[in-house]
């Protein structure tokens, strides 16, 4: 381990350039004769349209184009695919159109109808207002379990119900018979609430044709190009790949949300080839609340089997899952095969069974948020547990650490498809309990009390399964100034990439991370990879990116021998330096470089040292850890305050863990955020009511705390060659669970024993004064 390679907490190599303004993101970079495309947004949640009136928009000054589905469809431009083929339990999954303009139905407030392309950004927005569109208003549902329910509206005729798909997983049998042998069983009714992603940097796109070449460039920020320009090359767009180029800056967050094809990105590829200049599109923050991708939003019925001595024989689950107006590209794996694998969490459960119904709703469509189907698996299991806990009476610890998966059991075969390789829940939940003074909460409840507060504790143990996920492949170059580029398929969000993979490649070469240039983003120069997503970047990148900088050492070996005249057994590489064994002949890989971009080497020499590595995965990791937090309620208001957060990880071998504290603490900010505060609100005619900032409520620093983290390094995974598991979800999918289990210690006194997501204030103060207003009628 050198200075700056892996395990050491260095500080992020690309930070200079985003705290110094030298990012450069797509609305960064301007084009000669760039123009302005806005979109005509649907007002009405579901509605005919019945016609569309562009003149007076075509006539304003300094407009260039409107689009509408009419202009789409001569064009042949196709619809956005489901990239998700899911078989469910009466066959595929529904997949009705989601077209890039609504055609003759629009299906929720956003959806796309027309586009202005301007001169200016305002002549597009004040053309944009004229176009005027007649609607015949239709009944629109929101809720999920509306939507399923007999005689709700329809969105689509290809879905009778509105239902998707019904997905099974697991072995209902077998958990019938559990629950028929069963001494005490435990239930829970949940809502995993809905949440707008709101990245910082909005979505962007600016679409280029070259007519000559008739070629297509789009920029845009994305979390991995490869899949956004297949589906636009060969399904949208209807050409060759070679005709399409993608291109993706730095990106301002994307949580899943930017993984997808969206419209906007088809719309201004297709006014440039129309116009034959550039259009620009930038997403207004409302526009983001109408049209990016939204998470979670399942409500679920869970219930446990029990022996007499609270050993769990088996759990059924039925979710009902919500997945808007429109599949997005992955929509129906979430709820389904990313989720419903993981209800084992980190138990023993001899029989599991899951049964999802995914349907379509007047929303924004619904598809991967951070952590992506394990986070509504880990609340269900978490949240079921405690109720667990209650029903037979015992320590929320005990109850886990009667039924956790133990060393011993390693592999252990969940039975529902992960095998997990490697992990200690139980000591990572004591660790986290002796931090968090379990055993002394009573008295601190006692004190609080006595000041007018309410004090709980609560925790929850998580799994999640990440990596693994198709191959990737890194490209290694030695350059003549010394330097290293490294040309990777993934794509870095804000995570620290650039980073971790200069501590491999330093760890190999003994390069000064700030001389690694990492390329990314760019069709036409990385040839192949996965981008970023399931938290797979280090865990996939990481490995092919040291396999290539072994490939370089190897090759550079052969100069080496050359320049040193020695044979190639006869030399020892250690901090960047080939030297002859027993003498003090050196070469330098820096002096390597350069000899190889000259041309006094032999041919088969000759030529700048560049290779390729890859790594395809034969199986996910499975990071997991304890949560632990401490709060306090007040009586009068039921505001509540996070006095201690304690988090025991287990990432396997970290390669730098000041990057995965920030991940970690970003992470459970975005957990905090969902377990009590953002609240997605649509009302009956399936209008979006929190809208914007103002009354959609986001985490902000004094809804947090310094978070008290212990990472465990000593159980590295056995199934990735690096030994490491991914951190990047595993705060998402920790926080929800242990903070409304602490909100329900907390109430317990005044027999309150559900809240659902958000825990507002209100809400608790609701359910407080509920559970009072309970309890004098029962004394009267």
């Amino acid at each position: 381990m050198g200075q700056f390679g892996k395990g050491q907490g260095i500080r992020r190599v690309e930070d200079q350039r985003f705290l110094t303004g030298h990012a450069r993101y797509t609305d960064d970079i301007r084009l000669s004769g760039e123009s302005y495309m806005a979109v005509v947004r649907s007002p009405l949640a579901h509605a005919r349209i019945t016609a569309i009136e562009t003149a007076e928009a075509r006539d304003l000054p300094g407009v260039l184009l409107v689009l509408t589905a009419e202009d789409l469809a001569a064009e042949q431009i196709g619809d956005i695919p489901v990239l998700a083929k899911m078989k469910g339990r009466d066959g595929e999954v529904k997949q009705p159109p989601h077209p890039v303009l609504a055609r003759a139905v629009v299906r929720h407030v956003g959806d796309p109808v027309a586009v202005v392309v301007a001169e200016t950004y305002e002549q597009a927005v004040a053309a944009a207002e004229t176009v005027v569109v007649d609607y015949d208003d239709q009944p629109a549902v929101t809720d999920i379990a509306a939507a399923l329910s007999a005689g709700a509206p329809q969105l689509h005729p290809e879905a009778p119900g509105n239902l998707a798909m019904t997905w099974e997983h697991g072995d209902r049998s077998a958990v019938e018979a559990a629950f028929a042998k069963a001494a005490q069983r435990a239930r829970i009714e949940i809502v995993n609430n809905r949440l707008v992603v709101n990245s910082m940097e909005p979505r962007v796109a600016l679409g280029q044709y070259d007519a000559a070449n008739q070629h297509f460039t789009l920029t845009t920020p994305t979390q991995g190009i490869f899949r956004l320009h297949d589906q636009l090359a060969e399904t949208i767009l209807g050409t060759t790949k070679d005709k399409v180029r993608i291109v993706t800056p730095d990106v301002g967050g994307g949580f899943g949300m930017k993984i997808f094809c969206y419209a906007e990105q088809v719309l201004v590829l297709v006014a440039a080839r129309r116009l034959g200049r550039p259009v620009r599109w930038v997403g207004e923050r409302t526009e983001s609340f109408q049209s990016d991708i939204q998470g979670r939003d399942h409500r679920t019925v869970a219930e446990m089997a029990m022996d007499k001595e609270g050993r769990f024989l088996g759990i059924r689950v039925e979710t009902q899952a919500n997945l808007g107006a429109y599949l997005s590209n992955f929509a129906p794996f979430i709820p389904t095969g990313a989720s419903t694998q993981m209800y084992s969490g980190l138990y023993r459960i001899p029989a599991i069974f899951a049964e999802v119904h995914c349907g379509f709703t007047n929303t924004v469509p619904v598809d991967a948020y951070r952590g992506a189907g394990r986070p509504e698996a880990a609340y269900c299991m978490e949240r079921l547990v405690e109720a667990c806990a209650r029903e037979i009476g015992v320590d929320a610890r005990e109850i886990r650490l009667k039924n956790f998966i133990r060393p011993e059991d390693l592999p252990y075969d969940t039975g529902m498809g992960p095998v997990y390789d490697s992990g200690d829940p139980s000591r990572l939940l004591e660790q986290a309990a002796k931090l968090a003074d379990w055993d002394g909460v009573a008295e601190r409840k006692a004190e609080a009390r006595r000041r007018g507060k309410y004090r709980g504790i609560g925790l929850a143990s998580y799994v999640e399964a990440c990596g693994g996920l198709g191959a990737e492949e890194a490209r290694v170059s030695l350059e003549e100034d010394g330097g290293v580029t490294l040309v990777i398929g993934t794509m870095t969000n804000g995570q620290g990439h650039h980073t971790a993979y200069a501590q491999i490649l330093n760890d190999l070469l003994d390069i000064d991370p700030t001389k690694v240039r990492l390329v990314q983003g760019d069709s036409d120069v990385v040839k192949r990879g996965g981008g970023t997503g399931g938290s797979r970047s280090l865990l996939m990148g990481g490995v092919a990116t040291e396999r290539a900088g072994e490939k370089v050492i190897a090759r550079a070996r052969k100069v080496a021998g050359h320049l040193l005249e020695a044979a190639d057994a006869d030399l020892e590489f250690a901090g960047g330096v080939f030297t002859v064994a027993g003498t003090d002949k050196t070469v330098t890989l820096a002096e390597i470089a350069k000899a190889t971009h000259g041309d006094a080497l032999p041919e088969d020499m000759a030529g700048p040292i560049e290779e390729t590595g890859g790594y395809t995965a034969e199986a996910m990791t499975y990071p997991n850890g304890c949560h632990v937090v401490e709060l306090e309620i007040d009586e009068d208001t039921g505001t509540v305050e996070i006095l201690r957060y304690i988090v025991v990880d287990d990432f396997g071998k970290v390669v730098n863990p000041l990057l995965v504290l920030g991940q970690v603490h970003g992470g459970t900010a975005q957990g905090i955020g969902q377990a009590l505060l953002e609240h997605t609100v649509y009302d009956e005619d399936g209008q979006l009511i929190t809208a914007s900032f103002m009354d959609y409520t986001m985490p902000r620093a004094d809804d947090t705390l310094n978070f008290e983290i212990t990472l465990v390094e000593d159980m590295p995974c056995t199934t990735n060659p690096l030994g490491v598991k991914g951190a990047g979800e595993a705060g998402a999918i920790g926080a929800p669970p242990a903070i409304i289990n602490a909100l329900l210690d907390a109430l317990r006194p005044l027999g309150v024993a559900h809240l659902d997501m958000p825990a507002t204030a209100e809400q608790i103060w609701r359910a407080m004064r509920d559970a009072r207003a309970a309890e004098r009628q029962a004394a009267e």
